[in-house]
């Protein structure tokens, strides 16, 4: 079975938010100091990397990332550019991966990220979205403080996945596999996400 790892590693180094707690691992016992197992520690925020927001992260008292369905997150996807988008049409889509160009797989923080119009998420949920997933460090533009994306997805009831590494993987029609974490109470999840080619 062909799989598209579409994550992005948790490393020292992997671009977090400006101001947002970076990744950092410790060890808490090492077999080459006299330990009988090697076992590590890390410290992060669950927006660093590959993660699905929660609607916690944008509205107090809303659910955290233990309640997220799983559902969401696993079944047909489909991976496009998106400037490729307006020509999807009517086509129903419930899974939707959007290739923007401004990844952080490439070990820097993008200045700015194109997002798609209020409208068409709007049409998209009409349609039947139930995830949707950018290559970006968010759905919505970076210096947004009202994240209108984030609030129309949630309360259209789709989910949020957040740094993707598209890169290697053409356009075309997948099966995702991308559950996240069960963390409880918190605003997000790290989550470890792949592709299958479909027929």
């Amino acid at each position: 079975m062909t799989l598209h790892d579409i994550s992005i590693p948790l490393a020292a180094g992997t671009p977090e938010w400006p101001g947002d707690t970076p990744y950092s691992c410790g060890w808490a016992w090492e077999i080459a100091k006299g330990a009988s197992v090697n076992v590590a520690s890390f410290t992060t925020s669950p927006h660093v990397g590959t993660h699905a927001d929660a609607p916690l992260h944008v509205k107090d008292g809303a659910p955290a990332a233990d309640a997220l369905p799983l559902a969401r997150f696993a079944g047909p996807a489909r991976v496009v550019s998106l400037d490729a988008v307006p020509s999807l049409g009517d086509t129903r889509i419930e899974r939707l991966l959007l290739r923007t160009g401004r990844s952080i797989a490439g070990g820097a923080f993008p200045a700015s990220w194109p997002v798609l119009p209020l409208d068409t998420v709007r049409a998209l949920l009409a349609r039947g979205l139930v995830l949707l997933g950018v290559d970006a460090p968010s759905v919505d533009e970076r210096e947004s403080k009202s994240l209108p994306l984030h609030h129309c997805l949630f309360d259209g009831g789709a989910a949020i996945v957040e740094n993707l590494d598209l890169r290697g993987v053409p356009d075309g029609a997948y099966d995702l596999i991308a559950l996240p974490l069960k963390l409880t109470g918190l605003d997000a999840a790290p989550l470890r996400a792949a592709l299958r080619p479909l027929p």
